[in-house]
């Protein structure tokens, strides 16, 4: 019976003894194994406010035109390209830009529409800069707490904080008119056009600020998937002329000494290309006096809605004294009884000045039957 109890106390003594082995086994194994990394994902961590705005702050720019308007952009792209508002750079070709370490380097204008209000500026040294997150496809909803990063008054960079506190509003500021905005609680300054409207929770642009109410704090930004598209478009293809800036502006830079009728065959390839971006409002504008007042803008919008791929086959320009003329041959795809069908023209343009403004005088043209 005695033997019995011995035994039973030692196997007790035994299996404690093992288990305190094990204990201090785990205790001095397991954290040499360990790699400082959690075994369970518990969420991403959360980006101070500070850190959001000084990640947000390097990539927005000061921009400044010889018209007297300052306003604000930030980098999109890897090839130095700027999203701004058109208004910020409307009727310049070339701008100032004041980066965030103190830089002033020189932007080109390179697309700007003239009845949205967005426009994008290329600065070649800003080219190969990592730029600002965009959110292509999510909406940001009322209630999303928000930052809003521009130079106010000229004050570079401030950074303004508040949330969604409306959306999908609506209103005409002329020429441009501001459709299915975010209205936000930040108010925006003069000179905080085209500066980034961030979402605070992944520091990525849901906005283009643009327009601010001056009693309120008030703020409207326009959805940056809204107009994505059309800013890619000018970085891949950068627009030849910009609206408000005549060829003879033009000629100050790269068309300087050009004869007039490279100048005219140039005018009518830009007249075509703003009907296959179906810039109408802008292709109207190349019109003469004269031609306007025997067509209206939706008269001569109408024209052209049925059409599209306007391709030049052939052109020649010859150049008098003050005028020239060109001929061109035209293949477009017209809309007919529901299809497309393949048409060709031969177009002549009168081309001369109006007001030191090169511009479409008269035009005529005849189909070229098969």
């Amino acid at each position: 019976m005695a033997k019995r109890i011995w035994i039973g106390l030692l196997s007790l003594a035994l299996i404690i003894g093992a288990g305190a082995a094990s204990v201090y086994a785990v205790r001095q194994e397991v954290p040499r194994q360990l790699t400082g990394q959690p075994l369970l994902a518990v969420g991403e961590i959360k980006k101070s406010l500070k850190d959001t705005i000084f990640e947000t702050q390097k990539l927005v720019v000061m921009i400044e035109a010889d018209t007297g308007m300052q306003g604000s952009g930030f980098l999109y792209n890897m090839k130095g390209d700027l999203i701004t508002n058109a208004h910020v750079v409307a009727g310049v070709r070339h701008v100032r830009v004041k980066t965030s370490d103190a830089r002033e380097l020189e932007g080109e204008v390179i697309g700007i529409s003239t009845d949205t209000d967005i426009a994008v500026v290329r600065v070649k040294e800003l080219e190969g800069m990592e730029p600002l997150p965009l959110v292509r496809y999510e909406r940001a909803e009322v209630g999303d707490d928000v930052l809003a990063v521009g130079s106010p008054l000229g004050f570079q960079n401030t950074a303004t904080t508040g949330m969604i506190s409306g959306v999908g509003r609506s209103f005409t500021i002329e020429p441009y008119e501001y459709k299915d905005l975010y209205q936000i609680s930040a108010s925006i300054a003069p000179g905080n056009s085209g500066g980034p409207l961030v979402d605070l929770k992944s520091g990525a642009v849901v906005g283009i600020n643009s327009a601010g109410l001056e009693e309120g704090g008030i703020g409207f930004s326009i959805p940056i998937g809204n107009v994505l598209a059309m800013a890619e478009g000018w970085s891949m293809e950068p627009m030849s002329m910009l609206p408000g800036i005549s060829l003879t502006d033009e000629s100050e830079d790269k068309l300087s000494g050009t004869p007039l009728d490279q100048m005219a065959d140039y005018l009518v390839r830009h007249f075509y290309d703003s009907l296959n971006n179906h810039d109408y409002v802008y292709a109207y504008s190349l019109l003469g006096g004269n031609w306007k007042e025997g067509t209206s803008y939706v008269k001569f919008r109408e024209g052209y809605l049925s059409t599209r791929n306007v391709v030049i086959d052939d052109i020649y320009a010859n150049a008098g004294t003050d005028e020239a003329t060109v001929t061109a041959i035209i293949s477009v795809d017209e809309r007919k009884n529901g299809q497309y069908m393949l048409s060709k023209y031969q177009v002549t343009y009168t081309i001369g000045y109006e007001n030191d403004q090169l511009k479409l005088i008269s035009g005529k043209g005849k189909a070229i039957r098969k």
